[in-house]
């Protein structure tokens, strides 16, 4: 079987000679301290159609009487019957830059044995940094891309009906906003690369001047704000992404033992090596043979007695000289040669990993 699922996914990395093309810092780096930053906060979907949590879940009885409680309504928690009522966990991310009165989208997850949280609503919901700082309230109905049904026994079920999400669901009522003129600004490389870093600072100093940039390390750039752009770093910033670089990548194998997948990147090389690959099949069958008692027995009953067979096939394969590469076009020749599926290359590029024919990182995933 030719290996077209290979050439199909090493195509999606080219070839030495198609990547001539550059790609824009922006895609490259990011500006240390402009990041996402996590929100989760705890609280009740209500307005459900008997599929929250149950009478076990003692902790949603509590938040609900407490939630009363605050509202003048004193109740018991062992005295609350409800079902319609189910304790989640919200979560959000907020951008940095994001002003007061901006919406997020939020997720929201069942905590507790509720079944499904279709046609919910969620109440306000405080959701908090992590440093305890509340930035945003959550509030709205909650949407499921999923269903559950069940009647005498039998239940049916799509997706995961006990998560849900609420769009623009909550308000942000803190933003987070760096300073970017307090000092130089520091570029984090996305996939730290010592090449990669070194290009990217002679691309800035190319344009703003000796000195303007330097590579600290593999995964971070240093930049000196101009003394005219002392007044606009957004300016400064906007500038740096529209750079471009010919960025380098290490030489990777990435393998899923799961579906068989292999992809290969630009820099693979193989070293000369033989290789012997055979496959062995094991088929196990049951099949079931009645036995019957002997005529006129009073004692004896008919049965169905279960026989198992086994049969071991293995392939009958040669050695294969796999020659050395140095484009992933020759690599997918060579292994093409092999007549191995997708699935058996997993073990063959371990293999050769472990044998030091193969000049790549290999990652399983």
């Amino acid at each position: 079987m030719k290996l077209r699922t290979l050439l199909v996914l090493s195509m999606l990395a080219f070839s030495s000679e198609a990547t001539a093309g550059k790609t824009r810092l922006k895609e490259l780096v990011a500006v240390q301290g402009v990041r996402t930053n996590e929100l989760f906060g705890y609280g009740l979907v209500v307005g459900l159609a008997g599929t929250g949590d149950t009478e076990q879940v003692f902790f949603t009885s509590q938040s609900l009487s407490g939630m009363l409680g605050r509202l003048g309504i004193r109740v018991d928690a062992r005295d609350i019957r409800s079902r319609n009522v189910a304790a989640v966990m919200v979560t959000a991310r907020l951008p940095t830059y994001n002003r007061t009165g901006s919406q997020l989208d939020v997720q929201v997850s069942s905590v507790g044995n509720a079944r499904s949280l279709a046609g919910g609503v969620l109440l306000m919901t405080p959701l908090a940094g992590a440093d305890g700082v509340i930035y945003a309230l959550a509030q709205g109905p909650v949407q499921v891309g999923g269903f559950e049904a069940s009647a005498y026994g039998s239940s049916v079920r799509k997706n995961q009906p006990n998560v849900g999400r609420v769009p623009s669901g909550a308000t942000v009522e803190k933003s987070v906003a760096p300073p970017l003129s307090s000092g130089p600004l520091m570029l984090g490389l996305k996939r730290p690369d010592a090449t990669t870093a070194r290009r990217i600072a002679a691309a800035i100093v190319e344009v703003f001047g000796e000195a303007s940039a330097k590579a600290t390390d593999p995964a971070s750039v240093e930049v000196k704000t101009p003394e005219d752009m002392k007044d606009d770093p957004v300016g400064l910033i906007a500038r740096i992404e529209e750079l471009e670089v010919d960025a380098d990548i290490r030489a990777r194998v990435v393998i899923s033992e799961r579906t068989g997948t292999v992809v290969a990147g630009e820099h693979v090389r193989l070293r000369p090596a033989a290789v012997a690959h055979g496959g062995l099949q094991i088929s196990i069958q049951n099949n079931p043979v009645v036995s019957q008692p002997s005529p006129f027995s009073r004692t004896g009953q008919t049965v169905a007695v279960p026989v198992g067979s086994i049969e071991a096939r293995e392939e009958a394969r040669t050695a294969v000289a796999l020659p050395g590469t140095t484009t992933v076009e020759e690599l997918v020749k060579a292994l093409n040669t092999l007549g191995a599926t997708p699935r058996d290359l997993v073990s063959i590029f371990q293999a050769l990993h472990a044998a030091g024919a193969l000049d790549a990182d290999l990652e399983v995933i």
